[in-house]
């Protein structure tokens, strides 16, 4: 059993495919974001498992067509600049509730840079404070100049080091009540280019400003994604391994350009 979800008491879902809400693809989708549902996608698909894809859009929520996250096994939300952030912003406080909800409920989330500062109780874009979803104890406010760089942390969820690109204005300072992701290591930024956190991991729910798009480049960090997903359904499924000696070369090839001494018993 994987750690993550054992305090949890989740509702059981009916087996099925596994279903994947995509939210605001065609907006939130800087640096390949959307790469990492096509990852998990993937990934099932090459295991022999079922998987639903559903994409919410603008358009969906316009017509009044918001998703029941109730259904749903794994949500995603990726980055975007601040214009698409403020178009999709009204439309995401309008489902804080059901939202909160599911995260309670042991539900899989993960969310990478705009997506991530929309999970804490406000940001700042510009010289404007918006209202966050108030799921994740943190604040995000905008400071001088932007960190930007490739990056790498180390994080309990897997042996590697997990491996990403960053490019942030917003500085993210987690509150009392919220654990980081991991530990920057070399010269990456994280939340706030001060602390020395990136990220925020809390339950199921998965924050992070690492972009590439992530998944496909950490695939044990996907992996890691579909077993709390499979675990909070009840399903007795075991992932079979995949080859990624591709991918884990690619991780390793990074972390040694970023002076980052491996761990090799991933």
């Amino acid at each position: 059993m994987r750690k993550g979800s054992d305090s949890m008491a989740p509702s059981p879902r009916a087996a099925g495919p596994l279903v994947i809400l995509h939210m605001f693809p065609e907006l939130l989708n800087l640096y390949g974001d959307g790469g990492n549902v096509i990852a998990l996608e993937r990934r099932l698909a090459w295991r022999g498992l079922p998987v639903l894809v559903r994409q919410v859009t603008m358009r969906d929520v316009d017509a009044g067509q918001m998703p029941d996250f109730a259904q749903a096994d794994i949500v995603f939300f990726g980055g975007g600049a601040d214009r698409e952030q403020l178009i999709v912003k009204d439309a995401i406080v309008k489902a804080r509730r059901e939202l909160a909800s599911y995260v309670a409920d042991g539900g899989v989330l993960l969310a990478v840079c705009g997506g991530y500062q929309f999970l804490g109780h406000s940001y700042v874009m510009g010289d404007t404070a918006v209202e966050g979803l108030g799921i994740v104890d943190m604040e995000t406010v905008r400071g001088e100049g932007r960190l930007i760089g490739n990056a790498a942390i180390q994080s309990d969820i897997c042996p590697m080091p997990i491996i990403g690109f960053e490019n942030h204005g917003g500085r993210t300072a987690l509150g009392s009540g919220a654990r980081p992701l991991g530990r920057v290591l070399g010269s990456a930024f994280g939340n706030n280019g001060e602390d020395g956190f990136e990220g925020v991991h809390q339950g199921n729910l998965i924050g992070t400003y690492l972009h590439g798009p992530l998944l496909p480049k950490n695939p044990q960090v996907a992996d890691y994604l579909l077993k709390q997903a499979f675990e909070r359904r009840g399903d007795a499924v075991e992932l079979a391994s995949l080859d990624d000696a591709v991918e884990l070369e690619a991780n390793r090839v990074m972390a040694r350009r970023l002076g980052i001494v491996e761990r090799t018993d991933a």
